[in-house]
């Protein structure tokens, strides 16, 4: 794979110079591709002037959490670990269309009491320049709680990420995009630790079955299973499409189903942009 080029290098000094102008800073660090690097590079500007936090909650699979331990520990970075109590949040578990608003602020007040605890300066979280083409209501969160968003000021996008994540050897470089488990299940369905067990460890049973991108969306009694569209043949194949079956009733579905179209970003968001135009 090719070098990142001048102009994302350019970004990554302008990133590592807002990193040193912020002070000790607390890093929201998830585990995922974009919370690594900038943990990496948190590190690499601020030296033990840094804490990436990982929340710990029945939302975050447990993989996360220990790839978050395996980054801390590979590349020497502060870390902690903070339980994040969401779930006994009356508007987290509604699951209505602002439920990342009501996750992110739970993350963002833990993350303020570590903060005023071992007297930081400042927070930052992962957001990039491809995010602010979804539905985005955590970004609120982070704007009411003052959240810096280095990425951001540096232009930088999910791909200049994972160029920059390969060159300095982080394990996440070419991770599948990740997301919290509540993102599986339809808006107004409620959110259970139950049905959040369900999507983890059947997303689980489908990466064991050989799908890198995979997606289990909660419906109820129906599993609607998507993967990478790369992946789709191989998911209609007569035989790999019994054992997907076989893998996921078991968790307490009576219907599995693969959808047509794969895995999309933020297929769940969908409902919210359709128009009716009668």
């Amino acid at each position: 794979m090719s070098a990142p080029s001048p102009e994302v290098l350019s970004k990554r000094d302008a990133l590592l110079d807002q990193l040193r102008a912020a002070g000790r800073l607390v890093v929201a660090f998830s585990g995922g591709v974009d919370s690594s690097y900038l943990a990496w590079a948190a590190r690499e500007a601020l030296g033990d002037a840094c804490l990436a936090i990982t929340a710990v909650s029945p939302s975050y699979p447990l993989s996360h959490r220990r790839m978050a331990e395996q980054v801390a520990a590979n590349f020497a970075i502060p870390h902690r670990f903070v339980e994040t109590r969401e779930m006994e949040r009356e508007e987290y578990r509604a699951n209505a269309p602002d439920r990342c608003y009501h996750c992110k602020s739970e993350l963002f007040e833990r993350l303020e009491g570590v903060l005023e605890e071992f007297d930081f300066d400042a927070i930052a979280y992962g957001i990039n320049t491809d995010d602010k083409g979804d539905f985005r209501p955590g970004h609120r969160a982070a704007a009411e709680h003052r959240v810096l968003s280095p990425f951001l000021d540096a232009g930088l996008s999910k791909a200049e990420i994972r160029a920059l994540s390969r060159e300095v050897g982080l394990p996440t470089a070419d991770l599948p995009a990740s997301a919290c488990l509540s993102s599986r299940l339809p808006y107004g369905t409620e959110v259970t630790p139950e049905r959040l067990a369900q999507v983890e460890e059947g997303e689980e049973r489908l990466r064991r079955l050989g799908f890198r991108q995979v997606r289990l969306r909660h419906h109820g009694d129906l599993a609607r299973v998507e993967v990478a569209p790369e992946e789709l043949e191989r998911a209609f194949d007569p035989e790999m499409a019994a054992k997907i079956a076989a893998a996921i009733k078991p968790l307490g579905f009576r219907w599995v189903s693969l959808d047509l179209e794969g895995y999309r970003m933020g297929s769940l968001n969908e409902v919210l942009f359709i128009r009716n135009d009668d």
